[in-house]
């Protein structure tokens, strides 16, 4: 399901926590489903060979009009108290793409799961384009 700009993708409900960690004595814990993209958002910053993630057109729209979207080319879907996270890519010219890929996979599976204490099922990766960082950071120094 995707909202107004195409960004974060599940049911607007909050989710719960599983009972055994949600705070039972001291009240109800639910996470915003954006928080699952912005952590995958972070996590895939930080593996190396990965330029961007890579939106759709509606997030393409957004960041004219100013919005600066943490989640943008992801989706996360829930089914069952498990969830399939969907990273669309670029990464950078000359990189091991199922190397990365399986690095990016784990990483985004891990934070998640270390993070919010929710099952990743799945972390699906489209490389969406491939792209020589070195010549555009000489581009942008020009």
């Amino acid at each position: 399901m995707e909202n107004a700009t195409g960004n974060a993708v599940m049911d607007m409900q909050e989710l719960t926590v599983a009972p055994e960690m949600s705070g039972s004595e001291y009240g109800r814990i639910s996470i915003n489903p954006n928080v699952f993209a912005i952590i995958a958002h972070e996590t895939a910053k930080e593996v190396p060979g990965v330029v961007e993630l890579q939106g759709s057109l509606a997030d393409g729209i957004a960041g004219i009009i100013g919005k600066k979207a943490k989640d943008k080319g992801i989706r996360v879907e829930e089914e069952r108290d498990l969830l399939t996270v969907n990273l669309t890519v670029v990464l950078e010219f000359g990189v091991n793409i199922p190397e990365i890929c399986l690095q990016l996979q784990a990483a985004v599976k891990k934070s998640i799961e270390e993070m919010t204490g929710k099952e990743v099922y799945a972390v699906n990766v489209v490389v969406q384009g491939i792209r020589n960082s070195r010549t555009e950071k000489k581009a942008l120094e020009e």
